[in-house]
């Protein structure tokens, strides 16, 4: 039922998408979307968070002068905006976005605050009711799904009018020893930013893969001598190799592996390997993607299984649509194309039928700007 027009702000790793969607309701839905990336400064990462919202804000701004004369919130209204965030900061978000709007001198109101996931899963949703859960699986990864409000037994306040809830699972920092940990694995969590935490995040996300790949090769190295007498110095340098170099060498068809060639050459300096060399370098990127790509189908099968759509029922044919993003997903094909096979293997023919994993391009921004609009400070206004 949402109407109108809404904004959304995308903050992602490196950049940042500023998104305009005006919605039509249920006849026309999304009449118009329109975005721009913007890069951030590499200093403003790591500066004062000041400074990094003073430049989201100008250029959200910027974008807000866009709008064409058909485009405008009516008037006395102010603009609102779906933000979606997905980082831990020790600082209330909202409030810094909303004091950097203000010194940028537009008047626009925060309506929601979102994740990735949560986003993906609002847009999903939008665009097909059966959407059941959202995964994300870039360089980072986390899960949210729509549960039965009496489920939860965590919720003691009045339960929503729909019956339903969102749950954000923070799966990424799910640890088990039913995990198939290395020693790989706790070398890499030992020496993290943050130690005995993210652990499943840690086996299969982009940030992670290319240097668990890194680490097996480092002790091949040491071991086994396979690069020659001495370890290749550039070897021995943590997160030097990273998921889409491994991505790349893992999908090389060349039949004398060029690209792998290439890669060892312009990444590790390593040059002048064999092709059995170069052959074993592919299966150590595969056997590391596969393991990522099962655990994912594991944690996906883990959703369904809680929420009962795991088996078939009697005549029943309910479909569920697992809506998916990130650049592991959407880049990595032989990551994607083991993730989704191992769920099929894992529910079983007949369950599978029931079952769609679609990839939901963008979900998060257009589910941020849908979830201000379900948020809307005018909601009462419109009624009749």
């Amino acid at each position: 039922d949402e109407k109108g027009l809404f904004y959304a702000l995308d903050l992602g790793g490196t950049n940042f998408r500023v998104l305009r969607v005006h919605l039509g309701g249920k006849e026309s839905r999304v009449v118009k979307q329109e975005f721009e990336e913007v890069s951030i400064p590499a200093h403003l990462m790591t500066g004062s968070s000041d400074g990094l919202f003073d430049y989201i804000a100008s250029a959200l701004a910027k974008f807000v002068a866009t709008e064409s004369d058909s485009q405008h919130v009516s008037p006395g209204r102010q603009r609102e905006l779906g933000f979606t965030f997905s980082f831990p900061v020790g600082q209330d978000v909202v409030g810094e976005l909303t004091k950097a709007i203000a010194r940028a001198g537009v008047d626009m109101r925060v309506a929601a605050l979102v994740n990735d996931t949560v986003g993906t899963l609002a847009g999903g949703r939008y665009n097909n009711p059966d959407v059941a859960a959202a995964v994300i699986l870039g360089t980072g990864t986390n899960a949210a799904y729509v549960e039965h409000a009496h489920a939860i037994p965590k919720w003691h306040g009045l339960l929503p009018k729909s019956g339903e809830m969102v749950i954000n699972m923070e799966w990424g920092n799910f640890r088990s020893s039913h995990l198939p940990l290395t020693e790989y694995d706790q070398a890499l969590d030992a020496g993290s930013l943050n130690p005995g935490e993210q652990i499943f995040e840690k086996m299969i996300s982009g940030m992670y893969l290319g240097e668990i790949v890194r680490r097996v090769l480092c002790k091949m190295a040491e071991e086994a001598a396979i690069f020659g007498d001495t370890v290749p110095p550039k070897l021995k340098i943590p997160f030097i190799l990273r998921t889409p170099h491994t991505s790349a060498m893992h999908h090389d068809t060349s039949p004398d592996l060029k690209v792998v060639a290439t890669k060892l050459k312009d990444i590790l300096e390593i040059s002048n390997t064999s092709l059995k060399l170069r052959k074993l370098i592919v299966e150590v990127c595969d056997i590391v993607a596969t393991r990522g790509a099962r655990l994912s189908a594991a944690g996906i099968l883990g959703i369904l299984k809680k929420l009962g759509r795991d088996t078939v029922k009697d005549g029943e044919k309910k479909k569920s649509v697992v809506a998916l993003d990130g650049g592991l997903y959407e880049h990595y094909t032989k990551f994607r194309t083991c993730m989704e096979n191992t769920l099929w293997e894992l529910l079983g023919e007949e369950a599978s039928e029931n079952i769609a994993v679609e990839h939901s391009m963008d979900g998060s921004g257009i589910g941020a700007a849908l979830l201000a609009a379900s948020h809307s400070q005018y909601i009462e206004v419109e009624e009749p």
